[in-house]
């Protein structure tokens, strides 16, 4: 843990004790623990919204329209054009 071992992890703790008293600690550490859910939820926010631009951004609007497309004639095939269908696709690769 950040290349510390266990004693200076002691004397830290002690220091702060002795800056903050017994009875700030649980407050302190309540205020940290919020501060962090709130920093990786922020985060896992900031991702996500990056996430949805990029993935929007690389189609233009007549692909996505294509695909719309696409996706409802790939659903409305029986099992056995599918199968047709995979086969001509992996004899071209």
């Amino acid at each position: 843990m950040f290349g510390l071992g266990g004693q200076e992890l002691i004397l830290i703790f002690l220091v702060v004790l002795l800056f903050f008293g017994a009875k700030k600690l649980p407050e302190l550490a309540r205020g940290l623990g919020k501060g962090i859910n709130e920093f990786k939820r922020a985060q896992s926010g900031i991702e996500e919204e990056m996430n949805k631009i990029s993935s929007d951004s690389e189609k233009p609007t007549a692909l996505k329209s294509v695909d719309k497309d696409l996706a409802e004639k790939l659903s409305s095939m029986s099992d056995e054009e599918k199968a047709k269908l995979a086969d001509l696709l992996s004899a071209k690769k």
